[in-house]
């Protein structure tokens, strides 16, 4: 059982897709759907990952909630169209989707940063979530409605210094999810978005607990402390239920307060690669 939740059920004959689901945020995400009821497929690049977090997934699932896996990359749009027509199969529509899949990579100040790599993960996080629109928001439409949620962060609208196209494609997915909110209304497609912050992930493990890069994240949070994957779940799953049916086009901090104060200071992690006189604007990269 996803930790904390309590199973309610409610989503009980919904078909939806989580991107990103093998680890992390989208596969707590997906647990909490299949718990509640929901035939969740989730995708990811990595078999073996999917694998095992449909091993967990199944484990957990309740109200007759179930979990199927495809690999698939957001970024191909052959991929995402196969990910929706596995995420069909069961019901025979589409009522959500937890567009999950994203990440960040080639920090530093940006008179440094490769472009190849900038690219990159724009394309993960901005186009990897447009091609779930474009190959979710129809379906939807046809079930009668539906609702989607994009996964931007708390670097999406406070500035995180050196993070550099993280920050400017989580910023892109909450304008998309405003504007497709807009678009699908009538239709009764609703479009928001989550903003976590510092969540306990494996990937926020690199950031050690002692270090001064996640002391600024402490003290900058009024609540003291991390998130848990299943933070974000259970707000994924409130939006893609009954229960946020009037809810659309807004972006929903999970952060602890983070959002009130400032962004982490990554300085310690890219200033021995970098040098400082680089991270000053001194000198180039």
């Amino acid at each position: 059982m996803p930790k904390g939740s309590i199973p309610s059920g409610g989503l009980e004959g919904m078909a939806v897709l989580v991107t990103g689901g093998g680890t992390g945020i989208g596969r707590a995400c997906a647990a909490q759907l299949a718990a509640d009821g929901a035939a969740v497929t989730i995708c990811g690049r990595t078999e073996a990952k999917l694998e095992d977090a449909a091993k967990r997934i199944e484990a957990v699932s309740g109200h007759g909630g179930s979990v199927r896996r495809v690999v698939a990359d957001v970024t191909q749009e052959d991929d995402v169209r196969r990910a929706v027509e596995t995420a069909l199969e069961p019901t025979g529509a589409l009522d959500g989707c937890v567009a999950n899949a994203g990440g960040g990579g080639g920090m530093g100040p940006y008179h440094v940063l490769d472009t190849d790599e900038f690219l990159r993960v724009l394309h993960l996080n901005v186009l990897g979530t447009m091609l779930c629109v474009k190959h979710t928001a129809h379906h939807m439409v046809a079930a009668g409605g539906g609702s989607f949620v994009g996964m931007s962060s708390i670097a999406g609208h406070v500035p995180h210094p050196w993070f550099g196209a993280y920050c400017v494609g989580k910023a892109g997915i909450e304008e998309m999810m405003r504007n497709a909110a807009n678009e699908y209304g009538a239709k009764q497609v609703r479009f928001n978005s989550i903003r976590p912050g510092f969540i306990s992930t494996e990937i926020m493990e690199g950031v050690p607990r002692e270090s001064a890069t996640y002391e600024s994240y402490i003290v900058n949070t009024p609540m003291a402390d991390v998130g848990e994957p299943e933070d974000v779940a259970r707000l994924a799953r409130f939006l893609i239920g009954p229960e946020s049916r009037w809810i659309t086009g807004t972006s929903i901090n999970v952060d602890g307060g983070h959002h009130l104060r400032r962004g982490p200071d990554f300085t310690a992690f890219i200033e021995p690669v970098l040098g400082k006189e680089v991270l000053e604007g001194k000198l180039p990269g």
